[in-house]
């Protein structure tokens, strides 16, 4: 999708409110990559103050929506139910992007926006389990992108993200899973740092997710989910080891860049506008 103006930005709205507390670093890590980037209280919404339809990128953070009270991101995917499901479904059919992150992507898959296989927008087919663990899991992993249909997981190898989620535990039927497979919408998968499958591994595998599941799209690859933060990696100095990687390029007589890997993700988002 091309923007009308070649001088116009593509407009993206970051959800807020309620106990979402990554919107700052999510519109961040937007702004970077060249967009023209908005917090929106889920409030303003609700009460018409603002229309997804201005927008051509949908933002969930992560945080922790009203607590996680009743199950994660489930008391805000019932608001956004409540008071803006026209809207939203509006906005998913037209050729428009949605990414939803940690507590975002939870909520998206309790709306069933995700999988949001051919003519099932709205049905919830997947779930995302307490971690296998049992505990609140806060760690690096690595994930490799196994999709050519996402749009957001283009021209993307092995990338490493910090996790921090007490519930990522992908889960559905076989049937579901392979239907996924199938229809190319497991985005991301976990991995170790050469690719290769962690295999319910853990700690390669935090949270005992199925087929090692890190991220999930729809069937147009418009719609992205995903468990891991690329929005807590907006520089190459937020990397665990930044100081081996500069120690390295260093010696290998190269300049180390302080841009982050991550970026790739928010980039291809925002050139899908052109």
């Amino acid at each position: 999708m091309l923007i009308n103006s070649i001088n116009m930005k593509p407009k993206v709205i970051v959800l807020t409110g309620n106990g979402i507390n990554g919107e700052r670093e999510m519109a961040q890590a937007f702004i970077q990559a060249g967009a023209d980037t908005e917090m929106v209280h889920i409030n303003d919404l609700a009460q018409g103050h603002k229309k997804l339809d201005d927008y051509q990128i949908l933002a969930f953070p992560g945080g922790f929506a009203y607590g996680d009270d009743l199950g994660a991101g489930i008391a805000m995917a019932n608001r956004l139910r409540n008071n803006i499901w026209e809207q939203l479904m509006t906005f998913t059919q037209k050729d428009k992007l949605v990414m939803g992150i940690c507590n975002g992507f939870q909520m998206m898959v309790n709306l069933g926006i995700l999988p949001g296989f051919e003519g099932e927008m709205g049905m919830r087919k997947v779930a995302l389990r307490p971690n296998a663990s049992n505990r609140y899991q806060c760690r690096w992993v690595n994930v490799k992108s196994v999709s050519t249909k996402c749009v957001f997981t283009k021209n993307i190898g092995v990338l490493p993200l910090s996790v921090g989620h007490g519930e990522g535990n992908f889960f559905a039927e076989e049937t579901v899973l392979d239907h996924l497979a199938q229809n190319d919408q497991i985005a991301l998968q976990y991995c170790n740092e050469a690719g290769a499958p962690a295999d319910g591994l853990f700690p390669l595998n935090p949270n005992g997710a199925a087929r090692d599941i890190a991220g999930i799209c729809d069937s147009s690859g418009r719609i992205f989910g995903l468990m891991p933060h690329p929005d807590r990696f907006l520089t190459a100095y937020n990397q665990a080891n930044w100081t081996l990687l500069k120690e390295k390029a260093k010696r290998a007589g190269k300049e180390f860049s302080d841009k982050s890997v991550a970026q790739v993700i928010y980039e291809n988002g925002v050139g899908y506008f052109g």
